[in-house]
């Protein structure tokens, strides 16, 4: 290619890394000569010759890439890396803690220059490890007890909390919730959002009208099913996840209760304002998660900190049924 350029190796490999002391024209005649042989760099090795030793490269690790909240998040990453010239790799842990661990050490064997992710439950160790070895790590979702790294988290109590309060504010006081594992970060807080809106209005938590396993569809329909063929069955619904809300709603749909128990759920979701009535949600922002946990991981090196996204209420109908 120097030969084509009618330049030194000198020139071109200035030109190439991005190193200033070339003049336009020379730089323009590497470039063309570059395009003419068809030339791309080798990634590895530049990073190599890099005295910052940074590859351009952010490897993020999600529960699931596929579930609308961590596709819209990504698609937020995605944006920040993409103006600064980094190449994102994405990867789903499926809540599994070895994968999570595997992959986390394949990233860092890799050399990205950080690391974004939602973690699983347990053993942080090689979390810590990533970090200790000049990873910069950053946590979405849900935060890791012990870590100091940054991390980005909706305002899950706060955003269940308000949901609550408006079935409150609607007359309801028997409400039912139903949540994914307690052992997620999650939803142990839209829970304890649900029982703090309980707490203030004065009415008693009863753990008959509670389910906390709705990890699938089909689990999340047999809660509810539970719930609504009770003796004394709950005038509302809070759900505590997109996929047990779309459950929720067909379910009541089905059972022609639609316009007779409420219903919020925490999350929104596509068609939502479709249905009849449309299901009023507590929304948050995955895309603005993603953008701020990319901006974090990128930017200059800080003082770590927790970044809090607010959420919002959308009425549409099903949680302003009255009791």
């Amino acid at each position: 290619m120097a030969a084509a350029a009618g330049v030194s190796f000198k020139t071109v490999s200035r030109v190439v890394n991005g190193e200033p002391g070339v003049s336009p024209d020379l730089a323009a005649r590497v470039r063309a000569a570059a395009e003419a042989l068809g030339y791309r760099p080798n990634a590895a090795a530049t990073a190599l010759r890099r005295a910052d030793g940074r590859t351009a490269t952010l490897g993020v690790l999600l529960e699931d890439a596929g579930n609308p909240f961590f596709a819209t998040a990504l698609r937020g990453i995605e944006e920040v890396a993409r103006t600064r010239g980094i190449a994102v790799f994405a990867s789903s842990t499926d809540l599994d803690a070895g994968r999570e661990r595997d992959m986390t050490r394949a990233y860092v064997a890799r050399q990205v220059d950080a690391l974004i992710t939602a973690p699983t439950e347990g053993d942080f160790a090689h979390l810590a490890d990533a970090a200790r070895e000049g990873t910069r790590v950053v946590l979405i979702d849900r935060p890791a007890t012990g870590l100091d790294v940054d991390v980005v988290l909706t305002d899950n109590r706060a955003g269940a909390r308000r949901a609550v309060e408006h079935l409150i504010a609607h007359g309801h006081r028997r409400i039912g919730f139903v949540g994914r594992d307690p052992s997620i970060y999650t939803s142990r807080e839209r829970f304890a959002g649900y029982v703090e809106a309980l707490d203030a209005a004065g009415i008693a938590l009863d753990m008959t009208i509670v389910r906390r396993e709705g990890a699938t569809r089909s689990a999340a329909a047999q809660q509810i099913e539970n719930l609504l063929d009770q003796g004394e069955p709950p005038t509302a619904l809070f759900t505590g996840q997109d996929l047990i809300t779309m459950t929720a709603a067909g379910t009541l749909q089905r059972r022609g209760l639609q316009d007779r128990v409420a219903l919020i759920g925490f999350d929104d979701f596509e068609l939502a304002d479709l249905l009849q009535p449309g299901v009023t949600v507590i929304a948050q922002d995955p895309h603005a998660i993603g953008r701020l946990a990319a901006e974090r991981a990128l930017g200059e090196a800080a003082a770590t900190t927790t970044s809090v996204v607010p959420t919002r209420l959308i009425e549409r109908g099903s949680g302003e049924i009255r009791a």
